[in-house]
């Protein structure tokens, strides 16, 4: 985004403008492929005859004290715009042909972000002096930095048909020309505008981001340094430096050059977005972390900002507080293919869901184009095989417990039945008598086994040799041990 807004000062006397703080940021252009055919663009209604206006003094005074303000709060590096807001509009309020304050408002509400208000601001100030090209040349500079190409085109050539020897819409065409990669014109415009404005820092810049662009580093130094003779404050020229540093590979130097570019202005976006980048590839995560919220407090919801938020939490641990940044980055931008690859990562190997984690693998493969449109060696098959073999893995644990389980239950049914076989073997019938063993009618005394000795498992057990062996019944004798009462006996 090209940063331009300039705050108009004056004095008691005759209003004149002064640049308090420019820069330049390259952003890459949407639109035709060159300003030569622009088509009609926001028209500035500006009246045929300026008439010279007088402003009161109450108004020139609460001017004056409202820049001085802006410069108190400039040097502080803590400008709160609300209360500069307040001030200028008192200005207006004392006198409304006081052009330059609706100029000055229009520059806070655009600092806000406050796009239309601004514009509105700047119109107004044309209106009542059509000799405030600053308005022209920011309204041109808005419409390029939202892609109406043609439309900031014819802005800036309205300005240099008024203003033949204007050096800066020179620079800002200039920087067209450079973003749509016409070199050859934008360094012709840029040297157009130097001829007439040696100190023209964005002309310079142009020339500059140039030849980065073209590999042409040495070059580049060059007129960064001569850039920085002529305003070192420029956040721009130490962010270039930086590119300038990263392009040979000297990542150190580089993020000193961008930290330098947030000593100049703590709120300089481009090398926010860097050194976040930067310390992602260190892994330095509290750094990215702290580089990330200051992109997303400047730049309100933005995918890629929440995503690599989301991979410094990671690294730092914080899964929970990732996976938020994910959900956010995915509110902001579903189409982010990296979003779910992250959240992928996150289940495989730091919530134990692999099974999730796959289809969210493939969810990314598909959303970046297929197996064909990704390299063999993409991360991403690795960490497919890996949570594939962690998923065999679990079912392999599972099927083994399950098989545990099933051994020791069957192993506990063998030993009941064996005590049960135990009981029944080594037990008796009691003798009602208190003790000893059933009387034998042969002589001595005799065991009755509970079971029939000869069945089941068990051996018929050995005779003892101190029994007598039993006789078989005489023919004809039913009992030897119940005499027949008819039969004579041997007693008298």
């Amino acid at each position: 985004m090209i940063n331009h807004t300039r705050f108009l000062r004056t004095s008691l006397g005759l209003v004149a403008a002064a640049l308090l703080a420019s820069g330049c940021t390259s952003s890459t252009a949407t639109g035709p492929t060159g300003p030569k055919t622009p088509t009609p663009g926001p028209k500035v209604q500006t009246p045929t005859k300026a008439e010279p206006v007088s402003i009161s003094n109450r108004a020139k005074l609460l001017f004056e004290d409202a820049v001085k303000a802006m410069d108190a709060q400039k040097k502080s590096k803590a400008v709160d715009f609300p209360s500069l807001e307040r001030k200028f509009k008192a200005a207006l309020e004392a006198d409304p042909n006081l052009a330059e304050a609706e100029y000055n408002l229009g520059v806070i509400a655009e600092r806000q972000g406050k796009k239309d208000e601004a514009r509105g601001w700047y119109q107004s100030a044309l209106k009542k002096k059509p000799s405030l090209r600053q308005a022209s040349e920011n309204l041109a500079v808005m419409a390029q930095n939202d892609g109406d190409i043609p439309g900031a085109v014819t802005l800036y050539q309205d300005v240099l048909k008024r203003y033949p020897d204007d050096a800066a819409s020179r620079a800002r065409l200039a920087e067209i020309y450079r973003q749509t990669g016409d070199h050859e014109k934008a360094m012709e415009f840029a040297r157009a505008a130097l001829m007439r404005d040696p100190q023209s820092t964005t002309a310079l810049k142009v020339m500059m981001r140039s030849y980065v662009d073209r590999k042409q580093q040495s070059l580049a130094k060059l007129v960064a340094l001569r850039t920085m003779k002529i305003d070192a404050n420029d956040p721009e020229l130490h962010h270039t430096v930086g590119l300038i540093l990263q392009g040979e590979g000297d990542a150190d130097g580089a993020m000193l050059a961008f930290k330098k570019a947030l000593e100049v202005r703590p709120d300089y976006l481009p090398s926010h977005i860097l050194l976040a980048q930067l310390s992602l590839d260190a892994e330095d995560y509290p750094g990215a972390e702290e580089h990330l919220r200051k992109i997303l407090q400047a730049g309100g919801n933005n995918a890629a900002a929440h995503l690599n938020l989301g991979v410094a939490y990671k690294g730092q641990g914080q899964y929970d507080k990732a996976m938020q940044e994910y959900d956010e980055a995915e509110k902001a931008d579903p189409k982010l293919a990296a979003i779910y690859l992250n959240r992928a990562i996150i289940l495989h190997r730091a919530k134990d869901a692999p099974e999730r984690a796959m289809e969210l693998y493939k969810k990314y493969i598909a959303m970046a184009g297929g197996d064909v449109a990704l390299n063999a060696e993409a991360p991403v098959f690795g960490l497919m095989r890996e949570a594939e073999a962690v998923i065999q893995a679990k079912k392999e644990a599972k099927l083994a417990e399950e098989q545990a389980k099933q051994m020791e239950a069957l192993q506990q049914q063998q030993q009941q039945q064996l005590k049960k076989n135990e009981a029944a073997q080594g037990g008796g019938v009691a003798n009602p008598a208190g003790g000893g063993a059933a009387p034998n009618p042969a002589g001595g005394t005799k065991s009755e086994p509970l079971e029939d000795p000869t069945s089941g498992d068990l051996p018929p057990p050995d005779p003892s040799p101190s029994a007598p062996a039993p006789q078989k019944n005489p023919p004809g004798q039913k009992n030897p041990a119940k005499a027949d009462p008819s039969e004579p006996t041997d007693e008298f």
